[in-house]
């Protein structure tokens, strides 16, 4: 028995897991505009609502930079307060358990090795697509999360006349096309031309983006979530036909790109943790 947890600037969702299947699980509105202190104990009283004397562990996911050895948490996006968090001892103290901390895209891609299709694979890359980009790496079978826990951090990696995280989430829509995914979504389903054709422009960065993560990680497969690949079916052709032009033809033809298929991946692979 574990409790999983994925903490973002909008909510606070958590699970107690049995047997790497949610019995239980909980969200709330995150008090993000508060004090560092306000939204700790808002943290707690969550954990509260579903802590068993049963459960061993407690692993949570942050949308931040990381010291995973340490649980301590910095900058988190989203969470002003949150600049230098000491999250596991906090929780420790509190619940008398092991706490294990790791960034939210990892948690993710860990969720999918260990519950998804991925789970044949020894070597996977995960990638997240919504309102920003994130990447995580699995290795050997184990979660790799660099000296800083900052391995796979791509989104600021220059690319045209921004970054990748700017063509590859919802910047595209926002910034560069005065839109949003959702919306655009919505028209490509009524076969609207522009729509279509602006997804085919998004999966064209995103297949320039999948050749940048093979060139430097060489996975056996790649695992995308996120709240834009519901639209995978629209910008999925682009992305393939951008991947024709990566320098080494066998890669292409033996990795396997899979959507998320895994319901509350984060939350599954924070509660493994550890």
């Amino acid at each position: 028995m574990r409790i999983g947890i994925d903490i973002g600037g909008t909510n606070i969702r958590m699970a107690l897991v049995d047997n790497g299947k949610i019995a239980k699980r909980i969200s709330e509105p995150c008090k993000a505009d508060q004090r560092e202190e306000i939204v700790i104990e808002h943290l707690k009283g969550m954990l509260k609502q579903i802590f068993l004397p049963s459960v061993e562990s407690i692993g949570i996911g942050v949308p931040s930079v990381v010291d995973a050895e340490l649980g301590i948490v910095y900058d988190v996006m989203n969470i002003p307060s949150w600049k230098e968090v000491h999250l596991k001892e906090i929780l420790e103290k509190e619940f008398k358990i092991p706490v294990h901390v790791n960034n939210d895209c990892n948690c993710f891609v860990y969720g999918e090795h260990c519950f998804g299709k991925c789970n044949q694979f020894k070597d996977t890359l995960g990638i997240t697509l919504g309102t920003g980009l994130g990447c995580a790496i699995i290795i050997n079978n184990v979660l790799y999360n660099g000296s800083n826990t900052g391995a796979g951090e791509i989104c600021d990696i220059p690319y045209l006349k921004h970054n990748y995280e700017y063509y590859c989430s919802t910047p595209f829509f926002v910034k560069e096309n005065n839109t949003n995914a959702k919306e655009l979504f919505e028209k490509a389903c009524r076969d609207d031309t522009q729509a279509l054709n602006l997804w085919n422009e998004f999966g064209s960065h995103v297949g320039n983006m999948i050749k940048m993560v093979l060139y430097a990680y060489d996975p056996q497969c790649i695992v995308m979530g996120g709240s834009i690949v519901k639209a995978y079916l629209f910008f999925e052709k682009a992305m393939r036909k951008s991947l024709e032009t990566f320098a080494y033809p066998k890669t292409i033809r033996k990795i396997k790109i899979f959507c998320s298929e895994v319901e509350d991946a984060a939350l599954l692979g924070a509660a493994m943790l550890g």
